[in-house]
């Protein structure tokens, strides 16, 4: 099929607004966009050109496709912040309603990694909580975190908390830092089934060590599905160091003589 000269290397542009008009304007998560032979005879360009709009919106989360059924409106992503907040603060804060689906709630030796993150000597005891979290009913993330027996010992006393910062600041070790790790990768096939994944199964990993002033107090791993979060970390340009510079001996300033019952 020829196409019209729009006068511009990016005739996709023209689809690919049309396109995130109908999701912003007409369309609800879920439902279909017009088919790439629909596009392709509306705009009058190549089934390739239209591929190309509908890739970008793939790309940043707008749309994302199911093999053998279609292209969808994407469920919108959640910006989360990278700050020592709870699951459950941070989904209120959203307006959404957090639950929590425990799988495991148990007392371990703690595995080589772990000991190194929180600091402690090999296959000391540690407790370990495995959840699943959700929002509005759609599981957000897994999650599995430990923290040293030592620390806390009356931890999983009632049953595992539903939230591990409220009760560590109840015991007097509130969270006051930590260090995030992030990586992107592919869901296992447990994972994917515990987050409810279809073809689509990228996820973002996040691992963070907990610290109440100098003292690790928890070690976490999790997995957000990424199709529904993203991560905004807020970022400034950094301040010139501060570096001592070694005078000259001409710069040296001449000594004083003391004044009179002055204090030297």
């Amino acid at each position: 099929m020829d196409e019209p000269d729009q006068g511009s290397a990016h005739k996709y542009l023209t689809v690919r607004d049309h396109l995130a008009t109908l999701v912003a304007q007409e369309l609800k998560v879920g439902d279909a966009i017009p088919s790439e032979r629909h596009l392709s005879q509306q705009f009058g360009l190549s089934r390739m050109t239209v591929r190309q709009a509908v890739d970008t919106l793939v790309t940043d989360g707008v749309l994302v496709r199911e093999q053998g059924r279609g292209t969808f409106v994407a469920p919108q992503r959640m910006d989360f912040e990278m700050r020592l907040t709870t699951f459950g603060e941070e989904m209120r804060r959203r307006g959404m309603e957090p639950a929590t689906t425990v799988l495991t709630a148990q007392v371990v030796a703690a595995t080589p990694d772990v000991a190194t993150a929180l600091e402690l000597e090999p296959r000391q005891k540690v407790h370990f909580l495995y959840r699943v979290r959700s929002a509005d009913g759609v599981p957000i993330c897994i999650e599995q975190a430990w923290v040293p027996v030592a620390l806390a010992p009356t931890l999983f006393d009632d049953g595992p908390p539903a939230s591990i910062y409220e009760a560590l600041r109840d015991l007097g070790l509130a969270p006051e830092w930590g260090e995030d790790t992030l990586s992107a990768d592919e869901a296992t096939d447990t994972e994917a089934s515990l987050l409810g994944l279809g073809d689509a199964r990228a996820v973002l990993r996040a691992e963070r060590r907990t610290y109440s002033v100098d003292t690790a107090t928890m070690f976490s791993r999790a997995c957000y599905r990424a199709d529904r979060y993203s991560v905004w970390v807020p970022l400034r340009a950094p301040r010139p160091a501060l570096v001592p510079r070694r005078r000259t001996e001409g710069e040296l300033e001449p000594a004083t003589a003391p004044i009179a019952g002055g204090r030297q």
